[in-house]
């Protein structure tokens, strides 16, 4: 039988959700942001499901875990952007023609 098991899931089904799930999440971040951003995401997701005191046992569950690390994903990327803002806003600045 191909289709997972709903009620009881076995190891290899729990292993398959997860695969899908990061496999998903880190085709999405390297598409967006590129190979950098989606090999940090990937491994902030693997550290997620290393926390856990019991692996998740749907897909859904799992989705719960790429959201919290999609957010870490945001903060990172949002901090990146404004640290590139601020040096180009300084670059500008230094050189602007003195009056």
């Amino acid at each position: 039988m191909n289709q997972l098991s709903v009620n009881n899931p076995t190891c290899a089904d729990l292993m398959k959700m997860a695969e899908q799930e990061l496999a998903a999440f880190f085709s999405a971040v390297k598409e967006l942001f590129g190979p950098g951003e989606a090999r940090l995401s990937a491994e902030d997701w693997l550290h997620e499901v290393a926390s856990i005191s019991r692996l998740p046992v749907s897909a859904r569950e799992w989705r719960v875990i790429t959201v919290k690390v999609s957010a870490r994903l945001a903060s990172r990327v949002a901090a990146t952007s404004r640290i590139r803002s601020q040096l180009d806003h300084s670059d500008r600045a230094e050189f602007a023609p003195s009056e």
